[in-house]
């Protein structure tokens, strides 16, 4: 009986901290993280505001566990749409995975926004910074199969990659800002695809 119940008491805490996760992602989703006081955190979870901090010990904290699932999700979809499929060459790949990105990113340009670019606490920060390398970790993957299979010329993967990151980043800073007023977000990618092929010195199909 005691196993049982903690076995409940666990199952129970780990729903009640997935709720506050869930509640402060739509918050932030919806207006960055300005828009994420713990109070409407706790309101949106339908639960007091001291039992978030029985699950997290400061608001940061929360930020950065939001931060960490959100941005996971979207290297996981970068990682598959770069993943390796017949007859698709390195370009290719890099092309398709940079596109779902910012493809995702402009669909949901405040959630984007508040991953990418938004002024954060070090806590947050430094969960972006992690997962800017987790970004040219599946960018110098793909890198590397393309050199070595001599699609692309001779340079350092992890260099070229986490430039790309960067440069990447930068483009989307204007279209996702909350002050951007608008624009064609086909061109937008379709400019970002061209310049990641001629970076990584592929074929530019736009060319």
């Amino acid at each position: 009986m005691a196993y049982r119940s903690t076995e409940r008491t666990e199952a129970r805490r780990a729903e009640v901290r997935d709720r506050i996760v869930a509640a402060a992602h739509e918050l932030i989703a919806e207006g960055g993280y300005v828009n994420a006081p713990v109070a409407a955190v706790a309101a949106r979870a339908g639960i007091a505001v001291g039992t978030v901090y029985r699950h997290f010990p400061s608001k940061e904290d929360l930020f950065a566990e939001v931060f960490r699932e959100a941005s996971q999700r979207e290297v996981d979809a970068m990682r598959e749409a770069a993943g390796a499929r017949d007859g698709a060459s390195a370009g290719e790949r890099i092309a398709a995975g940079t596109e779902a990105f910012a493809r995702r990113a402009l669909a949901g340009r405040r959630l984007a926004w508040a991953l990418l670019a938004e002024p954060v606490d070090p806590a947050v920060e430094a969960e972006r910074l992690h997962f800017r390398e987790s970004y040219r970790d599946v960018i110098a993957s793909v890198l590397s199969e393309g050199i070595a299979a001599g699609e692309l010329p001779d340079q350092d993967p992890e260099a070229s990659a986490a430039a790309l990151v960067g440069a990447i980043g930068e483009a989307m800073v204007g279209p996702l800002s909350p002050a951007a007023n608008g624009g064609d977000p086909e061109a937008v990618i379709r400019n970002l695809l061209s310049f990641c092929q001629r970076a990584i010195g592929g074929t530019d199909g736009n060319a």
